[in-house]
């Protein structure tokens, strides 16, 4: 089962994928101009790599949980996606990928930082996964 996670940010998607369910690569991070820009972005990578299940991270706790989740879910709404979409807890997740990158890559707004925390994500639920088996 191919597995991908995305990181949805207001200027940058970042995009994560598991061939296997195992190992985690970090994708070019997709560039946001619009939403249905993005959407179309969104659903032409998940059809490239024929993704059966879909990650996507969302804020647990903090002050604007309600907000940004009803910002992402409406963000999915808009994707042709048919397949499974699950919602995993990102807190910390940008924070951790910035620690990880320490050193690596001076701070750009590349995006790659984006991809590395939809890394994080799906690292997380496969890793719960394994855990509740």
């Amino acid at each position: 089962m191919k597995i991908a996670a995305i990181d949805i940010g207001l200027k940058r998607i970042g995009v994560a994928v598991s061939p296997d369910g195992k190992v985690v690569f970090p994708k070019d991070a997709i560039l946001r101009k619009n939403r249905n820009q993005a959407a179309r972005d969104v659903d032409a990578f998940l059809k490239e790599w024929e993704i059966d299940r879909l990650i996507v991270g969302v804020p647990k706790g903090g002050s604007s949980e309600a907000e940004m989740t009803r910002r992402v879910e409406h963000f999915i709404s808009l994707l042709a996606y048919a397949n499974e979409v699950i919602y995993q807890d990102e807190y910390g997740s940008s924070a951790e990928a910035k620690e990880r990158m320490q050193g690596v890559v001076k701070q750009k707004r590349d995006g790659r930082i984006d991809s590395i925390a939809a890394q994080i994500i799906l690292e997380r639920y496969l890793e719960r996964c394994t855990q509740e088996s």
